[in-house]
């Protein structure tokens, strides 16, 4: 008699991530950089894929449907509003990056913000929150602040008993 947790694969590579087997498909697919919970929920429902089954369970295929569905999610019929990248800066086009990808152009946008010192840019450059929250109480870590006491020293030749 087999069991089912001896069908299931330890781990998945998918969109080279390495995955637990034993993960749910959608929480296993929010795992991915890029793919959020929304999007995870998505692929499941267009390719129907039942959420609470394990990622190690699933076939070559439905992996292999899924890794598709991740890298171009506008042929498998989902909304253009669920994708992370529309109208790109340089291209027009709509994509929908992922992994390391995802992490480049979100550094060139910064660096594109700081070249044409716009108010997004220079709050980058100076480390300042972008998004008009405030700095009085919050985002001061990790940087000196206020008076700092020097140690008491005692006197050199100070008393003996």
């Amino acid at each position: 008699m087999v069991t089912q947790t001896e069908n299931i694969r330890q781990m998945v590579r998918l969109i080279d991530q390495t995955i637990p087997g034993t993960r749910k498909v959608l929480m296993a697919l929010a795992d991915i950089r890029g793919v959020g919970f929304a999007m995870a929920h998505a692929i499941c429902y267009v390719l129907n894929i039942d959420e609470s089954a394990k990622i190690g369970a699933l076939s070559d295929a439905e992996l292999e449907k899924i890794q598709n569905a991740v890298k171009d999610p506008l042929k498998h019929n989902i909304p253009v509003w669920m994708i992370n990248r529309r109208k790109d800066y340089e291209t027009g086009n709509d994509m929908h990056l992922h992994g390391a990808d995802l992490a480049f152009y979100v550094g060139n946008d910064i660096k594109i913000m700081k070249k044409i010192r716009s108010f997004k840019g220079m709050r980058h450059a100076a480390g300042q929150p972008v998004r008009g929250q405030s700095t009085k109480a919050h985002f001061r870590h990790g940087k000196s602040l206020g008076v700092v006491k020097k140690k008491i020293v005692p006197a050199a030749g100070g008393a003996k008993k």
